[in-house]
């Protein structure tokens, strides 16, 4: 009987840890190499194209982000996640190719958005407004 209760608590111990380690896992938002070495082909000093990656940004991302990415946007509270703060230095030490990534793909609460930046330069630009948003 010892023995058992013993066996059942070394069980638990091991589910309850496998458990932890794979949300853990999923919590990580893991960028394919080939994105995280992608370069971005667009000026980022391009003042028009600040100005379509801020409109851009303004219309599918604001309400969720927030103005001025802090994730503090209209629809935020319904969200499940954590949204990020754009403008910390843990946001922006990301390269170029891993916010195109996520900006793509997408996950959980967070929609891919192949469809409705349909134009890889829009989306680049985008990624460069999210730049000047820096501290």
């Amino acid at each position: 009987m010892q023995n058992l209760k013993l066996l059942s608590i070394i069980g638990l111990t091991a589910f309850g840890s496998y458990i932890y380690s794979t949300t853990e896992i999923q919590s990580k938002w893991i960028v394919p190499a080939k994105y995280k070495t992608m370069k971005n082909p667009t000026d980022p000093k391009d003042k028009e194209g600040l100005a379509e990656g801020k409109a851009l940004y303004a219309k599918q991302c604001s309400s969720c982000h927030g103005k001025k990415g802090l994730g503090d946007g209209s629809k935020a509270p319904e969200l499940k996640g954590e949204l990020g703060d754009f403008s910390s230095a843990e946001f922006q030490k990301q390269t170029d190719g891993e916010l195109f990534y996520k900006m793509i793909e997408g996950r959980d609460d967070m929609p891919g958005f192949k469809k409705k930046i349909a134009s890889d330069e829009d989306r680049w630009l985008v990624v460069n407004y999210l730049r000047t948003m820096k501290k």
